[in-house]
């Protein structure tokens, strides 16, 4: 008999077969969490990182594209689109938001999703970017097939989430966004990642 096993989030699935155009999601966390979860990179098993701090919560699912890695290339992809005092990536996975009208109470989940954009974020000299998607299939977002298309409310709510989520009360900006990107560029973004993932682990 064979045992069961669980494949590992991050190196054991796949970007997916039509990555960069649909690409599988983990979701780490919902909106509806006031814990902020994180893959713990030896087991799989999703952690407790830390609670959060304050009222601002995840304003949409988030987790990681599976079998990408933010590190020389997506620095490099940084400083040719324009940033400066970039010194590395913030060697993590590559970081996914996933825009739906559906409830999902819990993170720990696979899904398919289209990217539409991103936020090129730096923080403290690491090129931390954000990828913005929309789920496939999903009735109010997936339509969406470029950030431009989205309300520009919808945009600053998510991009108000990046730069604060980290701050106390009058404190200065620890990270800032130096770029809304198009979905052509989030393309370029996982692409690095990608290559980056395959320089640093094979495969």
């Amino acid at each position: 008999m064979i045992p069961n096993f669980k494949a590992h989030p991050w190196h054991g699935i796949s970007a997916g077969e039509q990555a960069p155009e649909v690409v599988n999601v983990f979701v780490e966390i919902v909106p509806a969490d006031t814990i902020k979860y994180e893959i713990d990179k030896v087991t799989g098993y999703l952690k407790v990182d830390r609670p959060q701090k304050f009222s601002n919560i995840i304003p949409a699912l988030y987790g990681f594209i599976p079998r990408t890695y933010c590190h020389d290339e997506v620095k490099k992809l940084a400083i040719e689109s324009g940033s400066v005092d970039v010194e590395m990536g913030d060697n993590d996975p590559l970081d996914i938001l996933v825009l739906s009208s559906h409830n999902i109470h819990s993170g720990g989940l696979m899904m398919d999703a289209i990217p539409i954009g991103g936020f090129k974020m730096i923080d403290k000299g690491e090129a931390d970017d954000k990828i913005v998607s929309v789920m496939v299939g999903d009735h109010a977002f997936g339509h969406f097939r470029d950030i431009s298309e989205l309300p520009e409310a919808e945009v600053n709510r998510l991009m108000h989430y990046f730069l604060t989520y980290k701050n106390l009360p009058n404190e200065p900006a620890k990270c800032r966004i130096d770029n809304i990107y198009g979905a052509e560029h989030a393309k370029k973004v996982i692409l690095a990642s990608q290559e980056d993932y395959a320089n640093k682990f094979g495969g």
